[in-house]
């Protein structure tokens, strides 16, 4: 008889998990959800429909879970967003407040949780690989992997692979960015005869596709001299034949029918698919989305955005606010909170609701900072994960590094025609107007902190409440745990 063992995997030093039961308690608990089924003679074959669709479950890892997730890494570290404490309120011990000051270290609880999540979705494709799967399973698993190593490589800049037939006293090879990086393309450019087209005509936009593959190559080879070069931080030099490629997938994903939505914030919720690219299930596992307006609303009353980066937007931008029924609108929520019957809508001690630009990093009350509401509560047609105007604004990014142009498209009528739907006047484009369009276009939307770093604003720019300028963090450590339970791992430089 055969013997099974469950072997846990070595993500957290083979047996610890992070769980956040909420945004105000922190507990480090033994985790064993996740496991290698093995027998003796070696890896047992997994159930391929179970474990795939826990692998599009897994894609939450980029969305996040009550103030969790890559796009937390992305965007509070960014210059677009902060999680600022209020009272006693989203202290959570500093956790937010060190990624916006840009000085957290390597026993971060949300970037051990993140590491887990990636390391775990690839792990997850390994083993359906390894069991049999139809070629539509092979196809969907080898992008879904390559996905999960996108983050990996731009996050922690290092791969940890285990085959499925090691065992537990084996430690995982760890690949170089620069491996990890043309193993993922060359897994997605595998893939692209075997997937459903997608656009904004397909039955399921949970489901990878030749689309998304597409928009996924695009990433990788727009940020190629990034993950590659030999300084982490810059100066990054863009091959041109790097930036055609980015065109190519850029035209390829335009080719499949997606459009501009008319209204920018139906791409937020049922209305319309017009550029929904991939979408996870749910918005609502990215909680810190909606603001709480008043106890009897729900959400989270958390995050806002910086001044500075309000001042980007022009006041007739369609993005920057939409009401449109006189209650509660979207966008950026700032000043009085009105209702149609000309009330306001009350804080938390029963005054008029008065959203003010100015916030701290601590001591703030709940009114304190210019919110966000990106995402309809009423109207849940997913978080999205790719979506068209992204693809469109590479494409003009990649012609303004040495690109060549193509269908007759110049990077300024590429980025004029955008900004002409969003209600905004036309302008004279440049790479650091394109770096201002991509967050006036994609905000909140768990990319920025990647944006910044290719742009080099990262580490060598200062906005509000962070001054540090270390072109360590333009990589994440690896958790401590996870380097204490792997010799193969080595620490990123400045950790």
């Amino acid at each position: 008889m055969k013997k099974i063992y469950y072997i846990y995997i070595y993500i957290v030093c083979s047996m610890f998990g992070v769980i956040i039961s909420g945004c105000s308690d922190l507990e480090v608990e033994f985790d064993d959800s996740y496991y290698v089924k093995q027998s003796e003679e070696g890896f047992s074959a997994v159930d391929v429909d179970a474990v795939l669709k826990s692998t599009y479950s897994k894609l939450n890892t980029i969305v996040g879970s009550t103030c969790t997730g890559v796009s937390e890494l992305n965007e509070v570290t960014s210059d677009e967003m902060m999680i600022p404490t209020r009272a006693t309120d989203w202290g959570d011990g500093g956790k937010h407040r060190v990624l916006h000051t840009h000085t957290w270290d390597a026993s971060h609880s949300l970037v051990l949780s993140v590491w887990n999540g990636l390391n775990i979705g690839v792990y997850y494709c390994n083993q359906i690989l390894a069991s049999d799967p139809t070629i539509l399973q092979e196809a969907e698993t080898k992008t879904l992997r390559a996905y999960f190593m996108y983050y990996l490589i731009d996050l922690f800049g290092q791969v940890p692979f285990r085959d499925v037939d090691q065992g537990i006293n084996e430690n995982p090879e760890v690949w170089s960015r620069s491996k990890a990086f043309e193993f993922a393309v060359g897994e997605l450019e595998e893939v692209l005869d075997y997937l459903p087209d997608g656009g904004p005509e397909a039955e399921d936009h949970t489901k990878v596709s030749k689309s998304f593959v597409h928009a996924l190559l695009a990433k990788l080879y727009i940020n190629k001299s990034v993950y590659l070069s030999d300084t982490p931080a810059g100066p990054y030099t863009f091959d041109s034949s790097d930036m055609n490629k980015v065109i190519e997938h850029c035209d390829a994903v335009s080719s499949f029918g997606f459009e501009y939505e008319p209204n920018y914030f139906d791409n937020f919720n049922q209305n319309s698919n017009n550029e929904k690219i991939l979408t996870y299930t749910s918005w609502w596992n990215g909680q810190w989305i909606w603001p709480q307006l008043h106890n009897s609303q729900g959400g989270w009353n958390g995050a806002t955005t910086l001044g500075s980066f309000y001042d980007k937007f022009e006041l007739n931008d369609k993005r920057l606010y939409y009401n449109p029924d006189g209650n509660i609108g979207f966008g950026f929520l700032y000043g009085l909170q009105t209702k149609s019957d000309g009330s306001y809508y009350l804080n938390r001690s029963g005054e008029a609701l008065n959203y003010t630009r100015e916030v701290l990093l601590t001591g703030n009350s709940d009114y304190d900072g210019i919110r966000v509401v990106k995402y309809d509560p009423d109207s849940d047609g997913g978080f999205v994960l790719m979506r068209y105007a992204d693809i469109r604004l590479l494409k003009a990014e990649a012609i303004l590094r040495g690109g060549t142009e193509t269908n007759g498209e110049t990077a300024e009528s590429i980025v004029n025609e955008l900004r002409t739907i969003r209600g905004a006047s036309e302008t004279t484009v440049s790479l650091d107007m394109i770096l201002d369009e991509r967050g006036r276009e994609l905000y909140w939307e768990g990319m920025r902190r990647s944006d910044q770093i290719r742009f080099e604003t990262f580490t060598k720019t200062t906005w509000e409440f962070k001054s540090t300028m270390d072109d360590n963090r333009v990589l994440f450590p690896i958790p401590e745990l996870a380097v204490g339970s792997n010799p193969n791992l080595e620490q990123n430089p400045g950790y």
